[in-house]
């Protein structure tokens, strides 16, 4: 099996930084796309930001310019920089792999991590 395991959420005032951190463990063999979505309670998860093994990166228009993703394939780890936090960035951050190939299964999976809440308060 394939754990995601998320740190680096926590509480920040308007406009500081947080960096989320998010590993991938377990009998992985390639991982094409990794990213971070976010939820707040009564709406849908949406799309913060994604990265693919070949570098290529997406985000959603409300934080471009604002967060970075980054990404160590040998390590299987994918990393948010979150910078000039708002309040309506508060939610819970949830890591996502894509089209995981596990060694010696020939079908591709996704995963998602546990979730780790920001909240951006002062």
């Amino acid at each position: 099996q394939v754990q995601l395991v998320e740190s680096g959420g926590g509480l920040v005032q308007p406009g500081g930084s947080l960096r989320l951190s998010c590993a991938a463990s377990g009998s992985i063999f390639s991982i094409y796309a990794m990213g971070w979505y976010r939820q707040v309670p009564g709406k849908q998860r949406e799309l913060v930001a994604t990265i693919t093994s070949d570098s290529s990166t997406n985000y959603a228009d409300s934080v471009k310019g604002r967060f970075t993703i980054s990404r160590d394939n040998a390590k299987n780890t994918v990393y948010l920089q979150m910078n000039s936090l708002k309040p309506e960035d508060t939610a819970v951050y949830y890591c996502n792999a894509d089209r995981v190939r596990r060694l010696g299964v020939p079908y591709e999976y996704k995963y998602w991590g546990q979730g780790t809440q920001v909240t951006v308060s002062s």
